[in-house]
């Protein structure tokens, strides 16, 4: 388990640069969550944005989802294939909410050791900002599984058709 919300790996594809965008391509689409008609399909894996050289994408998702990490991908081209840098981020917005709890609660923690002396306030609130990190990273961690699983089904072609 990470200790920070952020991960990586790098993957060699026997596949070309243009086989593997266009592959992943046909399974992601740019979603504009106001308009109905492009919300998920059946056959859609991914949320994002595929470019000439790298993507931008989430996994699909049925409901919200706090801690779905975006994975941010470069591709470059070998003789025989591909290298695929792949790196599990957390979206903005849910990093933004951990480091403001976390903050608070650290600040909480400081003003009840150092100017106001109340020990037992003091320990409650550093344990619940050390429990808010360690289940926004199990969360986290468990969502960076579940996509890595699916982003490489779709590398391997092992998709259902």
């Amino acid at each position: 388990m990470n200790l920070l919300p952020y991960d990586s790996e790098t993957l060699v594809s026997a596949l070309s640069k243009e086989e593997v965008l266009s592959h992943l391509n046909r399974v992601t689409r740019e979603v504009n969550y106001l308009n109905p008609r492009t919300q998920a399909k059946k056959d859609v894996l991914f949320n994002g944005l595929v470019g000439q050289n790298g993507f931008r994408i989430s996994k699909v998702v049925d409901r919200a989802d706090t801690f779905l990490p975006l994975i941010l991908g470069k591709i470059e081209t070998t003789q025989r294939g591909c290298i695929l840098f792949i790196n599990y981020r957390l979206f903005p917005g849910a990093l933004f909410f951990i480091a403001f709890w976390s903050v608070i609660l650290l600040s909480f923690t400081g003003y009840y050791c150092f100017a106001l002396p109340n020990y037992g306030y003091a320990a409650i609130c550093f344990a619940l900002g050390l429990v808010n990190y360690i289940v926004a990273m199990y969360f986290f961690n468990r969502q960076v599984s579940a996509s890595r699983k699916v982003f490489h089904q779709l590398i391997n072609f092992q998709m259902k058709d």
